[in-house]
């Protein structure tokens, strides 16, 4: 993928994030950048990136970007500043296995993810939540261990968010028992 069609992409996630329905567009990512990085937090002492700046990127006509631009954009989009460049000639996603690569990938698949559960906000809420961790794949393993572990999950959702004890798929309520007993003592689903 090339650099553009990437920032094209990260603009379109934005938009959904934001719930506007549609990709945001270039003036609207350099206002936000502004109003989100800047005055106080030290966007005036960094180089600034305008409309046309995104704009050459986004049509080729600028292949490349400052390093202090690629910082200001990774920041803005929390994504990792080596996910801003062009692939590779013959770059395959499936075929890597650098953790640093990992990183990034995890980090679209679940920004992808929240997308696609838009219509449920709490679980696309946590999908971005777990992008925009500095250590994704840590944080899925974490809960990996956490589901592996008997009881546990279902203890600390008590202790975390009550509110959500005795739901099942779709938000509806049932009793706790009746939870339990569909889960059997180990938190696994009984077929």
């Amino acid at each position: 993928m090339k650099l553009g069609e990437k920032i094209r992409y990260l603009r379109e996630v934005e938009g959904s994030l934001r719930g506007l329905g549609r990709p945001m567009t270039q003036l609207e990512i350099v206002r936000a950048m502004h109003q989100e990085l800047g005055r106080g937090r030290g966007l005036a002492k960094q180089k600034t990136i305008s409309q046309s700046y995104l704009s050459q990127i986004e049509s080729g006509s600028r292949p490349h970007m400052t390093q202090s631009s690629r910082a200001l954009l990774a920041k803005f989009f929390k994504v990792h500043p080596g996910f801003l460049v062009d692939d590779p000639e013959g770059y395959h996603t499936e075929l890597t296995s650098d953790l640093r690569t990992t990183e990034g990938q995890l980090d679209v698949w679940l920004l992808q993810g929240s997308e696609r559960f838009i219509s449920d906000p709490e679980v696309s809420d946590v999908l971005i939540k777990a992008a925009r961790e500095k250590d994704t794949r840590r944080c899925l393993l974490l809960l990996g261990a956490i589901l592996d572990t008997p009881g546990l999950a279902e203890r600390l959702l008590e202790a975390l968010r009550p509110e959500l004890m005795g739901r099942t798929d779709g938000g509806r309520r049932t009793s706790s028992r009746a939870a339990r007993s569909r889960h059997g003592a180990e938190g696994r689903q009984i077929p």
